[in-house]
């Protein structure tokens, strides 16, 4: 997991140096073809300049330093206009452009509302139509257009299409979170039904005991109100990460011997053998049902991943445990080198399902490549939940 962490943050970290680099470079070419033409030619320098600092700040201003950058070269390309054309080499700087085409593929791809990121996409084309209009000879304008509207088709359609994908994983999960919902919804009505048929049972035989015994009456109360108590807390739990409703559908318990079950099944089922080892203190006992629920839904959707995604593992290893207020589950399973990249990816959309279970009891859930070059995941939930 550092190992993923620690490369994901120096490709972000290169990835921005060598755009710096870039637009320096682009910079450094508009500069030199202005000081070789007239004054005027300046304009698209200090275009270039501003679409170089647009760029940098585009995490936070997406939408302002585009529109800013096009508003200050389309005041460029008018005063280049009436004070005449810059020359048939230069219509419009090689950073300015570069940088209103990448700002366009972002803009598209991350400005909400879409009708928004459509404006913005718009008056791009229509700056860099206009400068090639305005800041070159009439030759060449038409040229210089078209090869314009290409490097803007180019830029619109790539901003679409990852925008598209982007809105179809959201979709994806989505859906996923919603199933593993509703799941979560069947699971609190079998828990509440549970604690209430426990109530309503421990009432009637204390009305019973009460004439016999009444004595015994005190301690049935309070078995009464612990019954009522595990059951708010159940709820608790669970009930703030629902936002639908559907139709309770009955599930059987999930205990530890259904987590053995699991491996169980999984050693028969092929040729990687797991091996599961729990730790002293962790029973049926001091775990309530939704975090057996939890724990479950965690291993078989890692063992599945196993399964699809690394069928020649030649181990796992499962380990359940109480460490310093903190229930562990991990899940580690070997990687095997030409498998490295499927697996890395093949989590998918389970991943999310299980991270939603996890963190609605206050928990944590990580996946990715160990220091020792396995891959595991790790359930991590409060000793509150346990």
């Amino acid at each position: 997991m550092g190992d993923t962490n620690r490369l994901v943050y120096w490709g972000r970290r290169l990835g921005r140096i060598a755009l710096i680099g870039w637009m320096c470079l682009l910079l450094i070419g508009d500069l030199g073809m202005a000081l070789a033409q007239r004054p005027v030619a300046l304009l698209p320098f200090v275009c270039g300049v501003a679409g170089f600092v647009a760029v940098l700040t585009r995490a936070r201003w997406r939408m302002q330093s585009l529109a800013a950058l096009l508003g200050l070269s389309l005041l460029s390309s008018i005063l280049i206009g009436a004070l005449g054309p810059v020359g048939s080499e230069q219509y419009i700087g090689m950073a300015e452009g570069w940088a209103i085409l990448f700002l366009t593929v972002g803009a598209l791809r991350w400005v909400e509302p879409i009708g928004r990121a459509v404006l913005l996409a718009l008056g791009s084309m229509i700056v860099l139509v206009v400068a090639s209009g305005t800041r070159s000879e009439e030759v060449a304008a038409l040229a210089i257009g078209l090869l314009s509207l290409m490097a803007w088709s180019f830029a619109a359609g790539t901003g679409a299409y990852l925008r598209f994908q982007r809105d179809r994983r959201e979709q994806a999960t989505h859906a996923v979170r919603r199933a593993e919902r509703l799941e979560l919804a069947r699971e609190l009505h079998d828990l509440v039904a549970h604690h209430i048929t426990g109530i309503v049972v421990q009432a009637q035989a204390a009305r019973t005991v009460a004439e016999q015994k009444p004595e015994a009456v005190v301690p049935a109360l309070d078995a009464i109100a612990t019954a009522g108590a595990d059951a708010l807390t159940s709820m608790r739990r669970l009930v703030s990460v629902l936002r639908a409703q559907d139709d309770a559908s009955r599930t059987p318990g999930v205990a530890l011997a259904d987590l053995r079950v699991l491996v169980e099944r999984f050693n028969i089922g092929g040729r990687t053998k797991a091996v599961f080892e729990v730790g002293r203190g962790v029973s049926e006992a001091v775990l309530p049902q939704e975090t057996w629920t939890t724990l479950h839904r965690v291993l078989q959707e890692s063992l599945t991943n196993v399964r699809r995604h690394a069928p020649h593992a030649g181990w796992v290893e499962i380990d359940l445990r109480l460490v310093q207020g903190w229930l562990w589950m991990r899940v580690r399973n070997e990687s095997p080198p030409g498998e490295a990249r499927t697996l890395r990816l093949g989590g998918g959309f389970g991943l999310v399902g299980m991270g939603e279970r996890v963190e609605a009891l206050g928990g944590r859930l990580f996946a990715g490549r160990a220091p020792d070059g396995a891959w595991e995941v790790i359930a991590q939930l409060p000793a509150a939940a346990a």
